[in-house]
């Protein structure tokens, strides 16, 4: 047992042991769900930029003509398939990345540097959680980016969807979904856990030396410098996602969409929106990280990084 699972109270779940990998899973939902659901307002006028960048001519302005002419619900349209689908994403991307670190780390390639395990661990996770998310994200960014709405409820949304296309059409933005959150999420997780790291070296004592609050703050700087990291990497895809979602034709071949679509916006277009996103990425991953790691405190548990 390491020098910072002794500081720590004895936990009640065992380190490793499926109700740890599952307990992990739960802080993923606390931490994921609400967090993505209320910055709503930030995805809204970012997914719709992304789609029209004539639509609005700032943020502030395009919140004050939404919330004019449709009200607070305005504001927050589309947070149920948010909610719905990142707590689903949240569960499946941290339980099974404290599952694939620890399998990869310690029982498949122990000599393996540790960012090449966070890497392949955070991308084996988000793949696996894309899964869970990706027809709630097509549901979503449908509701939020045609104007009148495709649907004003996510249960409406699913129906016309597959009503219309099939179930397939609920999983026709999953490629370009794993093009970006894979990134997003590789970067999230490697970059964290090596801020985290650098912290402690630059604060010149060993985790252990902090209590569970003064971990936690460390948590919540080291998830908003990763927040901004991913927020540029992933931010082309997630143009594209928009697009794709909102855009693509009956039995049009991905491919051919992404092809067409950038012919239209060109390498300029993938950037709308981004300051938009830094703001609201950096935000919610520096949240995240807290949740998640004050979850893990409360049950015991070391915080994430810093190892």
């Amino acid at each position: 047992m390491s020098k910072i699972e002794n500081a720590l109270p004895k936990p009640k779940i065992e380190l490793y042991s499926g109700k740890y990998f599952a307990a992990c899973a739960v802080g993923g939902v606390i931490a994921c769900g609400p967090t993505h659901t209320a910055v709503t307002p930030l995805d809204l006028v970012k997914t719709r930029r992304q789609v029209d960048s004539k639509l609005y001519k700032s943020n502030f302005s395009a919140w004050s003509m939404i919330y004019r002419s449709e009200g607070i619900r305005g504001v927050f349209f589309g947070w149920s398939p948010t909610f719905v689908g990142y707590c689903l994403q949240g569960g499946g991307k941290y339980g099974f990345y404290e599952v694939f670190k620890y399998l990869y780390g310690e029982k498949m390639f122990p000599g393996v540097s540790k960012p090449v395990i966070f890497l392949g661990a955070s991308a084996s996770a988000e793949f696996l959680a894309d899964m869970a998310l990706c027809p709630f994200e097509a549901v979503k960014v449908r509701m939020q980016t045609t104007l009148p709405p495709f649907a004003n409820t996510m249960r409406e949304g699913i129906s016309k969807i597959v009503a219309k296309e099939g179930y397939a059409g609920l999983y026709k933005g999953l490629y370009p979904l794993w093009g970006r959150q894979i990134p997003y999420t590789m970067c999230k997780f490697a970059t964290f856990e090596t801020t985290v790291d650098k912290i402690y070296a630059t604060l010149g004592k060993p985790k252990s030396a902090y209590n569970g609050l003064q971990q936690t703050g460390v948590s919540f700087l080291g998830g908003y410098i990763a927040g901004i990291a991913c927020a540029v990497i992933s931010h082309p895809a997630d143009v594209m996602v928009s697009k794709l979602n909102s855009d693509r034709k009956p039995g049009e071949g991905a491919g051919k969409a992404m092809g067409r679509i950038y012919g239209n916006i060109g390498f300029t277009g993938l950037w709308n929106g981004l300051p938009v996103r830094i703001l609201m990425i950096g935000t919610l991953t520096a949240f995240q990280w807290l949740i998640y790691d004050s979850f893990k405190v409360a049950l015991g548990l070391p915080t994430t990084g810093g190892h």
